[in-house]
């Protein structure tokens, strides 16, 4: 099933994320996290993705051939385009029609330390139009609510999202954010520049203090004093932490909700304890 038919139903969705092990010993142990999470029945599973040359590219789609196939649910493979080829990038949408998966997540990637991008593409519109000339896929994409780290300014941002959309883009799902003003004053801002695809709000329960560092660090996102309070006084508490993390993600989930959001998707990664409490705590109100 198409992810954008899923988004289209009126209903609160909730999807989850993990990620390919980078060796094929670890596959067994991230192949069982994702039973566990799938068991949960999420709305669909995104997997994510490594550099084509890191050869972490089979890794995405053998796990995620074994969710879709294996434990049934629905899932959204990443696919980058940095240093990829127009061959290499034929090849895997070959392979997952064959497969029977036909939702892709589209991404530029990280650029290479030197910033020169040798490959095919130079960002993920050209690969979405690329995807999108070879056959009949939903196709998800990046967007983020406090601008772009390599952004000149929000507008900027604003105006390359517009054209990853208009290139074929079905739907976008939020970098993290962790204060819930910020992705309703982005979601005001992309809908007055005719951006009117479905728009999934990205939450990172984090559960450990060093956590918060390298996320913030990687994506640039605001921290909210109340929530630099929290991990300040729990973060010493591994057990304390963690619960406080999950507990923070639940109240932004809600309040999402509460405010007409309906589509939550959960960087839980391969932590199936997380994902199952986070679903626990919003059970009732999926239901409603």
């Amino acid at each position: 099933m198409k992810i954008i038919d899923i988004l289209q139903q009126d209903k609160v969705t909730l999807s989850f994320e993990v990620f390919p092990p980078k060796k094929e010993s670890s596959f067994e142990s991230v192949q069982n996290a994702a039973r566990v999470i799938a068991a949960l029945r999420p709305d669909f599973i995104s997997i994510t993705y490594g550099a084509a040359a890191s050869g972490n590219s089979r890794f995405t789609m053998k796990l995620a051939d074994s969710i879709h196939r294996d434990f049934g649910s629905e899932v959204l493979p990443h696919l980058t385009c940095v240093n990829s080829s127009h061959e290499f990038v034929k090849d895997m949408i070959q392979s997952y029609k064959e497969l029977g998966i036909d939702n892709i997540m589209t991404l530029r990637g990280d650029l290479p330390e030197d910033g020169n991008v040798t490959g095919d593409y130079q960002h993920a519109s050209d690969l979405i139009q690329d995807i999108k000339s070879q056959g009949d896929f939903c196709i998800g994409g990046a967007c983020y609510p406090e601008g772009h780290v390599e952004s000149k300014n929000k507008a900027e941002d604003i105006k390359y999202l517009k054209l990853k959309v208009d290139s074929g883009c079905d739907f976008l799902t939020t970098q993290m954010f962790f204060d819930n003003n910020i992705f309703y004053n982005f979601l005001y801002r992309i809908r007055e520049a005719g951006i009117q695809v479905p728009v999934l709000a990205g939450i990172m329960p984090i559960t450990n203090a060093s956590q918060l560092g390298r996320s913030v660090q990687l994506s640039g996102s605001n921290v909210p004093e109340r929530f630099r309070a929290i991990v300040d006084y729990f973060g010493s508490s591994p057990a304390a932490m963690k619960q406080a993390g999950i507990i923070y993600a639940s109240e932004q989930i809600v309040d999402l909700i509460a405010n007409g959001i309906k589509h939550i998707h959960v960087y839980t990664m391969n932590h199936p304890d997380v994902a199952a409490a986070i679903m626990s705590n919003l059970s009732a109100i999926l239901n409603n």
